[in-house]
């Protein structure tokens, strides 16, 4: 079956398909015909399934077909979602569908100044893209009147309860015309999703595209039994194969000290979470998309709704407090089809819960201990040449700032010849740089910190050999390591953060 077998008009389908999409996902075969239709709709899918998609088409196809003008303050749809990053990413996914039918966009959301979205909603625009608490302010201020929505769209409903939006989100929905067409997705349905339903949705279809607890059959699940020292290692090993990986760690101060960690010995690694700027958010997300950075050391904040072609690789460097979180992580890979691993990393304290975790996400892992880095499993889960580039990734300094690098990631070094990056740490602008073992120029590889080895533990004998591409980032050249089956005692402090 095909989108115009579905119902999707001919030029949206044309859209698709030249982004090489001409199959629709369980979810979106499910709800699509509804949708379309004009009716309200409750969609159920995993992270990861093409929720995405299954209410943008009809949403665009409604719009185009109404041909109503886009009015001053008073928008014509209106999607929310609980992160700028999920609403970024919708709006990625809905511009070149808008644009087909001549639609324009505005996305609201906070930690940026209100400004241009006012100027926007005053000049007029069809469709909103909102995180409910800056959509609620503009609303407040007299800035948006939302009496004109056609259709209104929540995205990742369960996510919006769990962040505590709820009393805004009905504040906002009832505003909206109870004419409207309404979809609610979500990746879970609980109470709290049953009472926007009975409140807001009128007679609607229900379709639940596979079972909340289902992994996908494309993902691994593999937990690796280490001991607190070797958990920085074995992130490093992993992260230096080709690809592209996720890390999650549960606290934000941990997320910022691990992507600290993995530069300093060679990975280049960018931090998520919620004590950033949204330009520093943005800045990340763009290097981790275009390859400048490999690893993307996050929080739950990205847990849902960001998409990033081929990660390979989800690692849970802290085990989540709960299943829903660990299904809603590990969706970050596997997606649309693509096989991807799962890693859990667990030390001897956390064995109980991890048990437990697993056993109420509904999968079976496998389970390996780990007591060195030349363990077969390593390579088995991220297979390919480890390559170290020194100083990891370094973000481009603003135009006429100081090159003083936001903490917890690499900052370019002065311009002279066979000069390297040192990773953000600490260290003043003009101060001298503290001795360093292993530091070499010329763009060696460097170690980081006294009793560091560099690139981790890395060791002469036994080569890994793979199939992958060779990573990059920042500048210099990399150095590509090999590990031997002794155990090498490794420096490493812990990244988990006060909790």
């Amino acid at each position: 079956m095909n989108f115009a077998e579905l119902g999707v008009p001919s030029n949206l389908s044309a859209v698709l398909e030249a982004q090489g999409i001409t199959v629709p996902t369980p979810i979106q075969a499910a709800t699509l015909p509804d949708s379309l239709a004009g009716r309200d709709v409750l969609g159920r899918g995993r992270t990861g399934s093409g929720k995405t998609f299954a209410f943008l088409l009809p949403l665009v196809a409604r719009l185009d077909a109404s041909k109503m003008p886009a009015m001053p303050r008073k928008p014509r749809a209106l999607i929310m979602a609980p992160t700028r990053e999920l609403v970024t990413q919708i709006r990625e996914s809905l511009l070149p569908l808008a644009a087909e039918a001549g639609l324009t966009t505005q996305t609201v959301f906070g930690g940026v100044g209100q400004g241009p979205q006012v100027a926007g909603l005053k000049k007029g625009v069809d469709i909103v893209i909102a995180c409910p608490g800056r959509l609620e302010d503009l609303m407040g201020q007299g800035h948006c009147d939302l009496s004109a929505i056609e259709v209104t769209i929540l995205d990742e409903a369960d996510h919006m309860a769990d962040l505590g939006f709820l009393p805004g989100v009905k504040r906002i929905m009832d505003k909206t015309p109870k004419q409207g067409q309404r979809l609610l997705f979500s990746a879970t349905l609980d109470k709290a999703i049953d009472v926007l339903v009975k409140r807001y949705l009128t007679n609607p279809v229900t379709h639940q595209a596979d079972s909340a607890q289902s992994p996908v059959a494309k993902m691994s699940h593999h937990v690796l039994h280490v001991g607190r020292e070797q958990r920085v290692p074995v992130l490093v090993d992993l992260t230096s194969a080709p690809g592209r990986t996720v890390i999650f760690t549960r606290t934000k101060h941990g997320a910022k000290a691990l992507a600290r960690q993995l530069n300093s010995k060679g990975v280049p690694a960018v931090e998520l979470h919620g004590n950033l700027s949204q330009n520093a958010r943005t800045r990340n997300m763009d290097a981790f998309h275009s390859g400048k950075a490999s690893t993307l050391v996050a929080t739950d904040v990205a847990a849902r709704g960001i998409h990033v072609d081929d990660v390979a690789l989800v690692v849970h460097a802290d085990p989540p407090a709960e299943h829903k979180a660990y299904l809603h992580r590990s969706g970050r890979t596997a997606r649309a089809g693509a096989e991807g691993t799962v890693v859990t990393l667990m030390t001897d304290e956390q064995v109980r819960d991890v048990r437990d975790l697993t056993r109420l996400a509904g999968i079976k892992p496998t389970t390996t201990k780990v007591t060195s880095l030349g363990h077969p499993i390593l390579v088995q889960l991220a297979p390919g040449e480890r390559t170290l580039v020194p100083g990891g990734y370094a973000p481009p300094a603003p135009v006429g700032a100081r090159s003083a690098g936001e903490p917890g990631q690499a900052r370019q070094g002065g311009g002279g010849r066979g000069r390297g990056r040192r990773s953000g740490g600490g260290a003043k602008p003009g101060a001298k740089p503290a001795a360093q073992g292993g530091q070499s120029r010329g763009g060696q590889s460097r170690r980081a910190g006294a009793g560091a080895a560099s690139g981790a533990g890395a060791s002469t004998g036994g080569q890994r050999s793979g199939q992958g591409r060779s990573r990059r980032g920042g500048s210099g050249s990399a150095s590509v390591y090999s590990t031997s089956t002794g155990g090498s005692s490794h420096t490493a402090a812990s990244f988990s953060g006060r909790r």
